[in-house]
């Protein structure tokens, strides 16, 4: 039964998450095409760029509410751990998204320096204006998503850019209507370009801890594998490692042994307490067994692919 209601509550708040989220797509695809033929009328590429960046903001989202939908699954099959690292996946693609969107404007941006064309500077203002506002409620309708998972904060990254990026707009517009320089329209297509690629690179690199089962940020592997090897009855840890499943769960597995004086059920349940209490790990393996009368030697038994912890009772123990 309590396995029932986590599964259901994990559904009601995705349920939720993707309404929040719709939302935040209607106002953003609205926008987007009335500020693509702006653009388009007014001879902006600042308008085109920020219309392009809502682009990827519309499948920012679109790839969250899928994401949301297909981590739901439940593990099975092949997927034995489940659909968790999906949002990963929708981070990497948003990230990818803008990374190439950000060099594509940087080379019409170039393109406008050398050749500006007739840009209305009056109408570029006032749509970057109006943009920043539909990005405020964009971000506040998103924001009442759950933040845990990599594709909402993907999405909220996009939006917040896209209200600095207005801001660079409205301030070329302005040139351009008080001075007549036109080159400030391009001079802001790079501030949009910089912006994504800033946005575009933390998403990539953040997906990419998580396929690479990096260790999630505030866990230092190490420091655990002592802290856990300092537990009443642990002799050693060894073959310590800790990952991300996913935007909920993290992993751990290690081997320990145990001191023969205390028992190994005991010692694994106080270890996983400690985990679970003391550092949000709730899907932990543990290869238990019991410290043989004849191991002296840390090294004897230190495995090649993991780092021996010893706790404290042992050091120093054969010196």
């Amino acid at each position: 039964m309590a396995g029932s209601a986590h599964a259901h509550s994990h559904g009601a708040t995705g349920r939720r998450d993707r309404r929040w989220l719709l939302a935040a797509l209607g106002v953003v695809v609205t926008f987007m095409v009335a500020e693509a033929i702006a653009g388009l009328l007014a001879h902006s590429l600042a308008l085109i760029a920020d219309a392009g960046h809502m682009l990827t903001d519309a499948a920012a989202l679109l790839l969250a509410v899928a994401a949301s939908r297909v981590a739901e699954r439940p593990a099975r099959g092949a997927y034995t751990y489940g659909f968790a690292r999906i949002d990963a996946l929708s981070g990497q693609a948003n990230g990818i998204t803008l990374l190439l969107l950000a060099a594509w404007f940087t080379f019409e941006g170039v393109r406008r320096v050398v050749e500006p064309s007739d840009v209305r500077g009056g109408v570029v203002a006032v749509v970057a204006v109006f943009g920043a506002l539909v990005n405020v409620l964009a971000t506040s309708l998103a924001g009442r998503a759950d933040r845990a998972g990599l594709n909402v904060r993907g999405v909220l990254a996009h939006l917040v850019t896209d209200i600095w990026a207005f801001g660079a707009t409205f301030a070329a517009g302005l040139v351009v209507l008080w001075t007549g320089w036109l080159r400030a329209d391009p001079v802001a297509t790079f501030v949009v370009a910089a912006l994504m690629t800033w946005t575009g690179t933390k998403l990539v690199r953040e997906a990419g801890r998580v396929f690479l089962e990096a260790a999630p940020p505030g866990i230092d592997p190490q420091l655990l594998g002592k802290e856990l090897a300092a537990v009443d009855g642990v002799a050693q840890v060894h073959d310590l490692h800790v990952w991300v499943l996913g935007s909920r769960a993290t992993a751990m597995s290690a081997h320990v042994l145990v001191s023969p004086l205390f028992d190994c059920h005991e010692v694994a349940e106080s270890l996983r307490l400690r985990l679970a209490d003391g550092h949000g790990i709730d899907h932990v393996t543990l290869q238990v067994d019991h410290e043989e009368q004849q191991m002296h030697d840390a090294d004897n038994c230190a495995d090649p692919h993991g780092t021996v912890h010893l706790s404290p009772g042992r050091i120093g123990e054969n010196g």
